[in-house]
């Protein structure tokens, strides 16, 4: 992808560095970067630290959120928690940070 300014130079007024973070996570695939990091800060809290120990978010593509886990359990365990884990992760990072999960076996 070639580089693009991320605002108009032209019209260009002081913006928060979130904002730019923002619309860097968005051009990437990913959401906005104060839910993403939400989900990250808060992923303990979320999932509770006995799931916390096997299972870790990788990354957000749009409001999806890819999950690795030490396990196949782990992986059925989250995939059935699905809704409630979306739920709880809204808690953090507001209802547009994930909407869907995808979780992964990695050893």
């Amino acid at each position: 992808m070639p580089w693009t300014p991320l605002h108009d130079v032209d019209s260009w007024s002081p913006r928060s560095v979130g904002d730019d973070l923002d619309e860097l996570l968005r051009r990437a695939g990913g959401s906005n970067a104060r839910a993403t990091a939400a989900v990250w800060a808060h992923w303990d809290d979320a999932v509770g630290s006995a799931v916390a120990a096997h299972a870790r978010p990788l990354s957000v593509k749009g409001t999806t959120l890819l999950i690795a886990v030490d396990s196949p359990a782990y992986a059925t365990q989250l995939r059935l928690l699905g809704p409630q884990l979306i739920q709880r992760l809204a808690q953090f990072g507001g209802a547009e940070a994930v909407s869907a999960i995808e979780v992964t076996v990695r050893a």
